[in-house]
């Protein structure tokens, strides 16, 4: 059956009545679509899109850090990806001295480029299909040691694949284990900084015009990538040289028109296309707004004391930033899913299966062990989202629970000193990191109404008796009162409250100690109720999903072979295809493609943040000083929208148009298409992308580094 599907998925994708703008397809296998590209405006032949032996496209794309997706635009390793894929990078360079975060960073050589440890940037060097090795693999092994095989297997695949090179290896899954990709990648951790404009216009329009369009936010950042003096990945070094890549992406200046040809090259995250029925009623009833509602606690604390002082305000903004991204996406998800009745087709689509398979043996039996498998699950569904969104969204409580390593090693029938010391050692360094952004009085706020949250909406039977201790301990006359009580004791008493205290506890730790602290007592109880009673029917539900998952993708193929179908984003590389195309979200309501720096000045309000403009960039818009990135009418274009298919780690994902040429820069989706993860809507889903004349503009005419302008193929 393994085998037969994946030819079932290459034939699939020659079919001509394929939708252009649906769909996260392998390069390998682009081979097959290259007839509608091509009719479509790509002017390039497959080879250069993709090729084994061969420099080509797939080379300019990058990895960026796990998350995101970049591209080298230089002969020198220049790298360009989202502002927001860098602003981690850029928040820790910040201080209230130097505030690059908000006054922009523009180096203006190789020598003030800034390290970043811990960052690091992988180039594809090939892919492979490994179905087959795996599959045999596999062929008899008990249910039970399926998971142990698999590990084992895909381990050797990826060392044969290494062959005592510098390279890294992976297989991955596709079609819920229906087909097996390797990818082999050179990866860099040395990764410096090199310019990002300032935050306000870098995040301009902040959560605000976030998942918005019209959009006029310049999202971009660039870094370098550094190798040895031979051109190969090496740790941080002042000898190292910039990076001489097989190929980087000449930049287009000509502009782009509704209708053009628009392909997006980069590593989607995670989509969940093929979900059914009982998994979106679940999601949008439950988990998503348990998500937003447990986000929401940390975003308003954190606000609070940001607003307070810029210091505090650099400090969580990254934090800040990330939480928020998510937070507004699992709103938007949750409204669009409910207004495309995507559940309702799903239902539909299932009921034309029932019947399908009702005389199938092998395939009769998937909804109804679909139905049994999300009925056992419900009740337990909510307690891992509060475990990973409000238990561990606490930073005392997340900092608490690493020191179980610490007191592993104190409990053991004989204490080893050099296992102490190793947990002792793991934790100072990690401490070092943590309490840089650590703000003990909104995450005291945060402890009490998170745990409140977890006492009134998990089930009692399901709390750790823990809980019960806890609120005799610190009863007060209302829910609020008593975990109020609870979290100001944490952080008075807590060896985890601060740096100071942990560090004098490290230097002598003790068992009855740590096992009596507040934060360390409530993790522990909380993750081992979790561990032993929780996740075991975590793990069940999550077993029988996959398994009758596969199945049932493999009968979806069978039963609709003339469907388009594509594997689910699993941060592989990928490319999209579609065109530049506005759209009618609403009555009355009629978006175009663009938008321009005009609008950047009717939003400003120099009283909201998220809106101010800087003086410079006024400036320059007062005296039409665009220079050669300028549009025909005379105008600076700003953003563009195309209906490409891209989702998380599509960020900083190259716009490349038919000659090959980079033409923008995606950084978001559209509040009307929030459902993308799960389904895909042709009419109303967008790719926001920052058009390259306003991030070459903003280098060159605001940023005044000419010397980058210079190092780019920059064509007319």
């Amino acid at each position: 059956m393994k085998k037969i599907i994946i030819a079932i998925f290459v034939s699939v994708l020659t079919i001509g009545t394929s939708i252009a703008d649906e769909g996260m397809w392998l390069p390998m296998l682009l081979k097959n679509n290259y007839a509608q590209m091509q009719k479509m405006g790509l002017k390039l032949t497959p080879d250069q899109l993709y090729d084994l032996n061969h420099s080509s496209l797939k080379d300019a794309i990058v990895w960026f850090n796990g998350g995101c997706t970049s591209e080298i635009i230089s002969e020198q390793g220049l790298l360009l990806t989202n502002h927001h894929c860098g602003y981690e990078a850029i928040a820790k360079h910040s201080t209230t001295a130097d505030n690059i975060l908000d006054n922009g960073f523009w180096a203006k050589s190789f020598a003030e480029e800034k390290e970043n440890p811990g960052m690091w940037a992988s180039v594809l060097v090939r892919m492979e299909d490994v179905s087959d090795k795996v599959n045999q693999a596999l062929a008899g092994v008990d249910t039970k040691d399926i998971g142990a095989k698999k590990a084992e297997i895909f381990k050797s695949i990826e060392k044969e694949a290494k062959n005592d090179t510098h390279y890294e290896a992976s297989v991955k899954s596709f079609f819920k284990d229906n087909a097996y990709y390797l990818f082999v990648f050179e990866k860099f951790t040395d990764i410096r900084l090199v310019a990002a404009p300032p935050q306000n216009i870098g995040k301009f329009g902040g959560d605000t015009d976030n998942w918005m369009w019209p959009r006029h936010t310049a999202d971009f950042s660039m870094f370098r990538i550094y190798a040895n003096k031979d051109n190969v990945p090496a740790a941080y070094s002042k000898d190292n040289v910039p990076y001489k890549p097989k190929r980087f992406l000449n930049i287009s200046i000509k502009g782009i028109k509704e209708g053009d040809f628009t392909m997006v090259y980069g590593f989607p995250g995670r989509t969940n296309r093929y979900e059914n029925s009982f998994g979106i009623k679940l999601a949008t009833d439950k988990v998503s707004p348990a998500i937003v509602a447990l986000r929401d606690v940390r975003l308003t604390e954190w606000k609070n004391e940001m607003n307070k002082s810029d210091s505090v305000r650099l400090l969580l903004s990254s934090n800040y930033a990330r939480v928020a991204n998510y937070w507004k996406y699992f709103i938007g998800q949750t409204e669009q899913l409910k207004r495309l009745k995507v559940y309702e087709e799903k239902l539909d689509i299932e009921k034309q299966f029932k019947e399908w398979a009702k005389n199938k043996p092998e395939y009769a039996s998937i909804l109804p062990n679909f139905e049994k498998a999300y009925t056992d699950y419900d009740k337990y569904a909510l307690h891992s989202t509060y475990i990973r969104e409000g238990l561990m969204g606490s930073a005392l409580i997340t900092r608490a629970m690493k020191f179980m390593s610490i007191e592993k090693a104190l409990s053991a029938e004989k204490p080893d000193p050099e296992q102490i010391k190793k947990a002792v050692d793991a934790l100072k360094i990690e401490g070092e990191e943590f309490y840089k952004s650590f703000n003990p009085i909104s995450e005291e706020k945060i402890l009490a109404k998170i745990t409140q949250m977890y006492f009134e909406n998990i089930a009692v039977d399901q709390q750790p008796p823990y809980m019960a201790v806890l609120i005799k301990k610190y009863k007060g006359k209302t829910n609020k009162e008593t975990f109020e009580k609870f979290a100001k004791a944490a952080f008075v008493n807590s060896v985890m409250a601060s740096k100071e205290e942990s560090l004098k506890f490290l230097e002598k730790p003790n068992l009855k100690k740590l096992r009596n602290d507040p934060a360390f007592a409530y993790a522990k109880a909380c993750y081992t109720n979790y561990i032993e009673r929780i996740l075991p029917h975590i793990e069940e539900f999550a077993k029988i999903n996959n398994t009758e998952g596969s199945i049932y993708i493999n009968a979806l193929l069978e039963m609709q072979p003339d469907k388009n179908f594509y594997p689910d984003a699993n941060s592989t590389i990928r490319l999209t295809y579609g065109s530049v195309k506005g759209y009618a979200p609403k009555d009355g309501v009629d978006f175009k493609y663009y938008t321009t720096l005009e609008g950047v000045m009717e939003k400003e309000n120099p009283k909201e943040f998220e809106f101010q403009v800087p003086s410079k960039l006024k400036e320059l818009y007062a005296k039409k000083d665009f220079g050669k990135y300028a549009d025909t009418n005379g105008e600076m274009r700003v953003g563009f929208i195309s209906n490409n298919d891209i989702t998380g780690g599509n960020s900083g994902s190259p716009v490349i148009n038919g000659d090959g040429e980079l033409v923008g820069l995606a950084f978001d989706g559209n509040w009307e298409a929030m459902s993308g993860d799960i389904y895909f809507d042709s009419k109303y889903k967008r790719t926001i992308s920052c058009d390259i004349r306003y991030v070459l503009f903003l280098i060159d005419k605001f940023g005044g580094a000419s010397n980058l302008i210079k190092e780019m193929n920059i064509k007319n």
